[in-house]
Formats: C-alpha cells, structure tokens, sequence
C-alpha cells in the first residue's frame, strides 16, 4: 500500500497537483483519488491524472485495481497534513478528536495554525489548541448562506 500511495503521490505531483486524499476499497479493486490545486480543479484535470495514472499503472505489473476515480476534494475536503492546516488558515474547519479535549471530542470553527506540533484553532473566540497527533478526522466546514 505505502508502494501504491508513493507511486500515485509522485505521478500526481509531477503533474502539478497534489493528492488530498487516496481510498482503496472493495479489497483492492476500487482506487478512489482526491486531488487539489490553489485554483481549483475541473473536469480536465480530472481527465488528465487518470488518464496518466492508467498508463502509470498498466506498467507497474503488481498494482492490481478494476477502477480508478479521479475527483476534486470538494469544498470539504479532508485536512490530513500540517501543511493542509497551514494552507487553510482562516477557514472554517470541523476537527474531531481521538482523545477528549476539556471534555469534548468535536470543534468547529476557524484554524488559526500550527505552533510545534499542535493546531490553534479558535471555536466562538475561544482558542483550543489540538495536537495534530490527536486529530482523528478533520474537514473544511464551509458555510452557506
């Protein structure tokens, strides 16, 4: 698996993109991945990634798979790495914890950073700050109005 995510992480990054987020299900067969850029993502960059991602596959002998899917992250996108919390200072974020912080285990509100390890993030002015270590889930929680 660790082969696969590098693999599909290098292709996807000498493109120009980087992958948000890479599901493997139905024992293998199904490869679901998430890519982003600062501008955004349309149905061509899409189209591109697979397309070189089968080609990048077809030549590794080893990767057995009967579907890849290409995708944006959406507006929600999942938050996995310091840099994900770095980029989206500012934004609206739900964070859900492993182990309880001051008594709860969910926070929404605004990422503020990330200081030695741990995420600033403030929930109705107050600031929690969350190791990144302890983070179980977290999203871009954007508001509709």
């Amino acid at each position: 698996m660790a082969d696969l995510y590098g693999l599909i992480d290098k292709t996807v990054t000498q493109l120009g993109y980087e992958m948000t987020d890479l599901e493997v299900s139905n024992r293998g067969k199904l490869l679901r991945l998430f890519i982003d850029k600062p501008e955004g993502i349309t149905i061509d960059d899409c189209v591109l990634v697979s397309n070189q991602l089968g080609n990048v596959l077809a030549v590794e002998n080893d990767i057995d798979y009967d579907r890849l899917e290409v995708s944006s992250p959406g507006l929600d996108r999942v938050l996995k790495r310091e840099s994900d919390f770095i980029r989206f200072i500012d934004a609206r974020a739900s964070v859900k914890v492993r182990m309880p912080i001051e008594g709860r285990k969910n926070f929404i509100g605004l990422l503020k950073g990330v200081e030695e390890g741990d995420l600033s993030i403030d929930v109705e002015g107050v600031i929690f700050k969350i190791a990144l270590t302890n983070i179980d889930k977290a999203r871009l929680a954007p508001e509709f109005k």
